[in-house]
């Protein structure tokens, strides 16, 4: 497919597009993530905090069995543009945390389709989407979160592999992770994503012509947070940003790193096995 095969001018018309969704932030799903984290905390009681990006706990896909697609997706054309490329990518956001959302409160999400752009990129055509998510806890705006999805065409046989980008030398902080099935299997289940990259060997290798099963770019972006949690227990993130860079799959541990700047800022990254960057981020303390 080229990029005059897609109608941008009709993917466009979803541009402000909305959506409002509903939840509660209940304790069963920040326990599961503590436990998959591996980590030793006491449950997060009422009204305590949530850890930073732990919102994606809730306001999960609840479509029916019968709309799944067969890579695991729901069929496109809903509140999302009906993209016609088949691999879709959160590739990052950008989230402010203005007010502490705790345990048992009431969430009420607003999203808003922002964007819709069209790119030929080295590999074909690329739609870039942006998507505005504003999060109230108990009437509070609490979080705004702004993602980035791109939408791409399959690799053509023998494509060669893009050139990795190194990442920063100088980390302070540096944790090894083993991605292994059980761990992408338990972040599917949290987040209730049916994605068959994460957790289908067969389907992601003979289909999709990945070498393993792929890592979710949210669970590296908050084991990056998680790492910055173990770092500075007592920092508060008022901002988080994060770009994807390169996939990362389950067939050999990687490493997230970062480093503090000054007291108010520290730079997070992602390592895949072979030193590459896979993930960059910034975030902000208080």
């Amino acid at each position: 497919m080229t990029a005059m095969d897609i109608d941008i001018g009709h993917l466009q018309t979803w541009i402000g597009q909305t959506e409002v969704a509903h939840d509660t932030v209940t304790p069963v799903p920040l326990r599961a993530l503590t436990a998959t984290l591996d980590r030793d905390d006491a449950p997060i009681a009422p009204g305590a905090p949530i850890p930073p990006c732990w919102h994606w706990l809730y306001f999960l896909p609840l479509h029916r069995q019968s709309a799944i697609g067969a890579d695991g997706h729901p069929p496109r054309g809903g509140f999302l543009p009906p993209v016609p490329l088949p691999r879709r990518m959160w590739a990052g956001s950008r989230i402010d945390f203005l007010a502490p959302v705790t345990a048992g409160q009431a969430l009420a999400r607003t999203s808003r389709i922002e964007d819709v752009r069209l790119k030929d990129g080295r590999t074909g055509p690329l739609v870039f989407v942006k998507v505005r998510h504003e999060i109230q806890a108990d009437g509070r705006l609490a979080i705004v979160d702004r993602h980035d999805i791109v939408y791409r065409g399959m690799p053509a046989a023998g494509e060669p592999v893009p050139a990795g980008v190194m990442p920063p030398a100088d980390a302070q902080w540096t944790r090894r992770i083993v991605p292994d099935d059980v761990l992408l299997f338990r972040y599917s289940a949290l987040t209730f994503n049916g994605h068959r990259i994460h957790y289908d060997r067969r389907y992601v290798t003979t289909v999709e012509g990945y070498p393993g099963l792929v890592v979710h770019g949210p669970l590296i972006a908050t084991l990056l947070l998680d790492l910055l949690r173990r770092e500075r227990p007592d920092a508060r993130v008022t901002r988080f940003a994060f770009k994807a860079v390169k996939p990362i799959f389950d067939i050999a541990p990687f490493e997230v790193c970062g480093r503090a700047i000054g007291h108010s800022e520290a730079q997070l990254w992602a390592r895949t096995p072979e030193g590459h960057l896979a993930m960059e981020a910034s975030a902000t303390l208080a």
